[in-house]
């Protein structure tokens, strides 16, 4: 009896003390903006109060996520912080319609036996090793994420990896890390691995094959480095799992069943879902949606228009792909995210940010780069990164208004915030959902410590990765790029500069 009082006493005083430095966090948030003239108004210092509150609670109280959102909502709204329209207007509806039908797709793919064909197709490679099975899950965790959402991507890969390590009796923990830190920095190579992706892509005004030209070749680059420092790091498991299976070829016994799975159909939904997203841009110019409001309209319907001729095919399942496929928690979490980001944009603070860190950071796009790729990788690396790049968005697209030559800050928040996530446990949904699969197959916990010391290292060799190929790849401006709007940070001057920076190009 006391022993389980003084562990109610602990967490109650535990939970007390995250509340005070929660407190404080909001206090000086909302007193720093004043003090730095970001925030003028009481409204404005609320609308940062507030996105700091949903911060801290992400951060402290990860369960209660979506509780602090509504409150936040709630209390713009009453205190006319954000208006009601205006809370409406920046709920990002286009993607998380996007987000709903690429969740459609994947359970459909679950459900055709796509992603079993997948992972029979590695098991079942013959003259394996624990080298080349360690090499293909890196691959393979990245492209999946990369033409995937990555929770989905991580839970088809940790399939394969409890398969493998469960038939040669390896401990998993390594290769669960393994997958993970791929999946991260897969999901920036397109549109599609990362909701930051299609977020940022779309905000900027990137077309999907823009995007692609620019994101895969930084992710391939620093696919390649992650996999140099996973061999090194995790060699004495990787050579264990290649004694195993020379063992297991004497007994000629394989690592799974030879099944035969059907794959046709899964792999002509995928093909057909990833072509014509990848040419939206020149359908788009075929049906005439041209202008700022049509702005990738067919990127965004085609997975709509995908599910929604799947759910017709199989209208027994169709239900069930909507109510257990979609994750509903997540999107309604980034719909109040997005209101809520709104409202700092709507009173002023993005664009005063702007200016201010235009003041601060002398020398350019070129010294901004750094910055926002540190800030973005050391916030997601604890807090998720869909947060960051709604407060930094509004950010960089003041900053994008002026020139076009900011543009190159649209690839630092990605890598940013996708690279980030590797370096600590908390830094991706991927790396929660990985680490509750391996504590529910295998009993297994990864320390915080330990997750760090490879985290970090990847982390920071994969951002570096990404400066130096940003300061060397020429900078892509979005094919519609943003002009500068009532209430913009700009007026004629602004939108006479965009033209004469692309001419210099």
């Amino acid at each position: 009896m006391i022993n389980r009082g003084n562990i109610r006493d602990e967490s109650l005083a535990r939970r007390l003390v995250k509340l005070a430095v929660m407190a404080c966090a909001v206090a000086a948030a909302g007193w720093g903006s004043r003090a730095l003239g970001v925030a003028g108004g009481w409204q404005a210092q609320v609308a940062v109060c507030t996105f700091a509150g949903v911060i801290c609670t992400t951060l402290f109280f990860w369960t209660h996520r979506v509780a602090a959102a509504f409150l936040g909502v709630a209390a713009l709204v009453a205190t006319q912080t954000v208006t009601l329209e205006g809370m409406l207007r920046s709920t990002e509806l286009d993607i998380i319609f996007f987000l709903i039908g690429m969740m459609i797709i994947v359970g459909v793919l679950k459900d055709l036996g796509f992603w079993t064909w997948v992972i029979q197709s590695v098991v079942n490679t013959r003259a394996m090793t624990g080298l080349s099975f360690t090499v293909i899950l890196c691959v393979l965790s990245a492209v999946l994420s990369g033409i995937m959402d990555e929770v989905s991507s991580i839970v088809v890969v940790l399939a394969l990896v409890f398969q493998v390590c469960d038939t040669l009796k390896v401990k998993p923990a390594p290769f669960v890390l393994i997958a993970v830190l791929c999946t991260n920095i897969g999901s920036a190579a397109t549109m599609l691995g990362n909701p930051v992706g299609i977020f940022v892509g779309n905000k900027a005004g990137f077309a999907f094959t823009q995007f692609l030209a620019v994101a895969a070749p930084v992710a391939a680059v620093a696919l390649a480095a992650a996999v140099g420092v996973i061999l090194f790091w995790f060699r004495a498991p990787i050579r264990e799992m290649t004694a195993r299976m020379a063992r297991h070829r004497e007994g000629h016994q394989g690592l799974g069943p030879p099944l035969r799975i059907p794959y046709r159909r899964g792999l002509l939904v995928l093909a057909v879902t990833v072509g014509l997203i990848a040419f939206h841009s020149r359908i788009e110019a075929a049906l005439g949606l041209t202008g700022e409001a049509n702005r990738n309209a067919f990127l965004i319907v085609t997975p709509l228009i995908i599910a929604a001729v799947l759910m017709i095919c199989r209208p027994r399942r169709a239900r069930d792909y909507v109510q257990n496929d979609v994750e509903w928690w997540t999107l309604l979490f980034f719909i109040l995210l997005f209101a809520i980001a709104g409202a700092l944009e709507e009173q002023g603070v993005t664009r005063n940010a702007a200016a201010l860190l235009g003041e601060w950071v002398s020398g350019g796009p070129p010294a901004l780069v750094p910055f926002v790729l540190g800030l973005s990788a050391v916030g997601s690396a604890f807090v998720d990164n869909i947060v960051f790049a709604a407060a930094f968005t509004p950010v960089v697209q003041s900053l994008a208004e002026r020139s076009a030559d900011f543009s190159v800050l649209w690839w630092a928040l990605l890598f940013g915030a996708c690279f980030g996530g590797n370096v600590t446990v908390v830094g991706s949904t991927a790396n929660m959902i990985a680490l509750g699969l391996l504590e529910k197959r295998a009993r297994v916990q990864i320390a915080f410590h330990e997750w760090l010391k490879i985290g970090a290292l990847v982390g920071l060799i994969t951002t570096l990765i990404a400066w130096a190929m940003l300061c060397v790849l020429p900078a892509q401006a979005p094919a519609a790029q943003r002009g500068a709007g009532p209430g913009g940070g700009g007026g004629p001057a602004p939108a006479q500069a965009l033209p004469q920076e692309s001419a210099k190009k």
